[in-house]
């Protein structure tokens, strides 16, 4: 019996105490962030639709680069979804960047051809 409650007492001490203690979902949703653009399909072969989670005006830029970094495509953004069309795109993994009016960042992703 002695040797039960020692492996019950390692089993617990190995996967921490603090599971145990309290419910929360700290840990389990942390690489989940809130996305500003939604693209798909996702693999696409025609078209790829994005859709924006921000106020839209003219002040944004959405860049597109192929997997080596070269930049293939870039559209201003003026509503709040865009269909960019595919048809120039080789099969591969693209990058697309979401840039405010000073260049800063918003957000990246990527997305794949298939054809």
């Amino acid at each position: 019996m002695k040797s039960f409650y020692k492996i019950l007492f390692t089993i617990v001490f190995s996967i921490g105490l603090s599971s145990f203690g309290h419910a929360s979902n700290e840990g389990i949703f942390a690489d989940q962030k809130i996305r500003f653009v939604q693209c798909y399909p996702n693999p696409a072969s025609v078209s790829i639709n994005f859709e924006f989670n921000i106020a839209t005006d003219k002040t944004f830029v959405l860049s597109v680069y192929n997997f080596i970094g070269k930049k293939v495509d870039e559209v201003k953004i003026n509503s709040g979804k865009i269909n960019l069309n595919l048809e120039a795109y080789y099969r591969g993994l693209y990058v697309y960047q979401l840039r405010d009016k000073q260049g800063q960042l918003i957000e990246s992703g990527k997305f794949q051809v298939v054809k």
